[in-house]
């Protein structure tokens, strides 16, 4: 027996990372080469010109950093934690199954109601890091805030399964923590304005919430 044995949800973890670790990692970068598929597409040819959103008191609060786009670009390891996590086929399957719904919704609100965040009036190549973002990805798409709707989703089930593993209040604080960093990450990067956070976080929260009701019903266990 070992000296120091490992808490139970940690066991947990690394069980449940190993199972249908192939499948996993492969649906994850299927999904997402679907997603920005889609989603360069719509950026390229809306139905309409783009809207320009207002902005708020919130977006002077919130300067402009570097330090940012570590915590922005985190979003595609964090989304995909639940899926990596999850302990059975059939919430895997819903899981994806709602993260498309959202995203289809989404890109269908891109799509007929298009929008865009208004000039920051920064000189980006004082930000050489944010380059990526700003080269490949416009200033369109903007509300609702898929970054931020993918954030608060992962985020809700990420919550559910750790209470399931029973792991500590710190860890599961740790999550709504970097959630709320990513929140802010959008905004410090002008990617979007706090009027497309506001309605991603309802998004999410929608669709994150129901789609977490249905795999639980649909669960052997009850758990995740």
């Amino acid at each position: 027996m070992p000296l120091f044995p490992r808490p139970y949800w940690m066991r947990q973890i690394a069980s449940r990372l190993v199972y249908l670790m192939p499948l996993k990692a492969v649906g994850t970068a299927v999904f997402m080469v679907i997603f920005f598929w889609g989603y360069f597409g719509i950026l390229r040819s809306p139905l309409f010109p783009a809207t320009t959103m207002p902005l708020t008191v919130v977006d002077e609060w919130v300067p402009v950093t570097a330090l940012a786009f570590p915590v922005y670009a985190s979003l595609w390891v964090y989304a995909s934690l639940p899926a990596a996590l999850l302990k059975e086929f059939r919430p895997l399957i819903l899981f994806g199954l709602w993260m498309a719904a959202m995203c289809l919704f989404c890109l269908g609100i891109f799509w007929l109601f298009p929008t865009s965040v208004p000039p920051a009036g920064i000189d980006w190549r004082l930000y050489p890091e944010m380059s990526i973002i700003k080269d490949v990805d416009a200033n369109g798409n903007a509300c609702p805030s898929l970054h931020v709707a993918a954030a608060v989703f992962a985020a809700i089930w990420l919550d559910r399964i750790f209470r399931a593993i029973g792991a500590s209040r710190i860890l599961s604080g740790l999550i709504w923590l970097h959630c709320l960093a990513i929140l802010w990450s959008t905004l410090a990067t002008r990617q979007h304005v706090a009027l497309d956070v506001l309605a991603g976080v309802a998004v999410g929260t929608l669709f994150g919430g129901f789609g977490l009701r249905h795999a639980l019903r649909a669960a052997s266990s009850r758990e995740l």
